[in-house]
């Protein structure tokens, strides 16, 4: 009985992207691994004939189909000792075998055409920036110094984010950035736009003054990200989501849910006419990243050590989640937060192997969300609100 479930489903699901696409989802522009269209390269940065690349939006920049996420919230998992306090934010940014991990881990990102990393809080930017030494025309990166930017009521001003932009980039060593996304409240309505205009002041000044490439935004308000994107064009090139293996595309995969007598969630809190928000990044060309895709590691049973008795299983879900993920052809790519070059190997084999998952590996995709989101601490209890976008 559970298979047939699965199969319908399955069927559901491929027929609503037929909608979904007829509706007027555009995939984006993809050079796919081992490029069978024969497309121009030379302008890929860090090209490599196995891995996906993803047009950005209007960036124009072709971002690599799966990209580093900033978090390395396991990495005490492989260098022991090294979160001071507890908590992966004060991990010893002068550890020598920090450092040394970092860089190995972004060095198997170079090697597998993995060409973005997103940093996006005072040591992510410090940590990859030296990780990148001497190589930064290997990778684009993204920058959010978070502490010192709108969530704090000291940094909200066009003048105090100006310092606080410049005082980053010395700090890191940095000439520059290819995107500067600003990390808002979670949910970003809580900000005026008195605020948001003195941000996006900010985020003008940043690239007229050549200091960022391109601007936009993380925050976990649909209503409000939406409307941004409608109000700034101009500002917000690059939005940053949460994006999990449960993620649906309202009006496109919501089908399997109404086939099933269920609640479509989001689709029912939506105003009558609105768009759902994957389609306004579509309609105003919008770069689209996703965080969480592993639900902060909840899906996983070990503890990312290599050689733990989970680590085979742990790895197969990892990639059966990025699989599901970029069956998504409008997302610009997911971005796991990873601790070892084994974890980089593993996320690029997943965009090797077929996107779409058969009824025995669906099911085990679906079993481990649901164990995942049953299990959320309460900080992360927001991603429950993120089954469709």
């Amino acid at each position: 009985m559970a298979d047939s479930k699965v199969t319908r489903r399955e069927f559901v699901r491929d027929m609503a992207w037929v909608a979904g696409v007829a509706a007027g989802l555009k995939p984006t522009y993809t050079v796919h691994a081992g490029n069978p269209e024969q497309a121009d390269t030379n302008k890929i940065l860090n090209y490599n004939e196995q891995m996906e690349y993803r047009r950005g939006g209007k960036t124009d920049l072709m971002f690599s189909a799966v990209c580093l996420g900033g978090h390395w919230k396991r990495v005490d998992a492989v260098v022991p000792g090294l979160f001071q306090g507890g908590s992966w934010l004060n991990a010893a940014l002068n550890s020598d075998d920090f450092l040394e991990n970092r860089t190995d881990v972004v060095s198997r990102c170079i090697d597998r055409g993995i060409n973005f990393i997103d940093a996006c809080t005072r040591e992510e930017v410090i940590m990859y920036a030296r990780a990148l030494r001497g190589r930064r025309e290997k990778m684009y990166f993204g920058y959010s110094w978070y502490q010192n930017e709108v969530r704090n009521a000291n940094w909200r001003s066009f003048e105090s984010l100006k310092q606080s932009f410049d005082n980053g980039l010395r700090e890191a060593g940095l000439d520059y950035v290819d995107v500067w996304r600003i990390t808002m409240h979670e949910q970003s309505s809580r900000h005026t736009e008195a605020e948001v205009d003195e941000m996006m002041k900010a985020l003008d000044w940043a690239k007229e003054s050549g200091r960022a490439r391109f601007t936009g935004i993380s925050s976990h308000d649909r209503p409000h990200i939406k409307w941004m994107v409608e109000t700034y064009p101009d500002q917000m090139e690059v939005v940053v989501t949460p994006y999990s293996a449960r993620t649906r595309m309202a009006g496109v995969e919501a089908v399997e849910e109404a086939e099933e007598g269920r609640s479509a969630g989001y689709v029912g809190q939506m105003e009558e006419g609105a768009a759902p928000l994957w389609r306004t990044f579509q309609e105003y060309d919008v770069a689209w990243f996703g965080i969480k895709p592993f639900a902060s590691n909840a899906l996983f049973k070990g503890n990312s050590a290599p050689g733990n008795p989970h680590e085979e299983e742990d790895n197969r879900i990892a990639r059966l989640t990025i699989r599901a993920i970029l069956t998504n052809p409008a997302i610009t790519a997911p971005i796991p937060g990873m601790i070892t070059p084994e974890q980089v190997d593993n996320v690029s084999l997943a965009v090797l192997q077929r996107r779409a998952l058969d009824v025995q590996e669906r099911a085990d995709l679906e079993a481990a969300t649901d164990r995942a989101f049953a299990n959320l601490p309460a900080r992360y209890q927001w991603l429950k609100d993120w089954d469709y976008i």
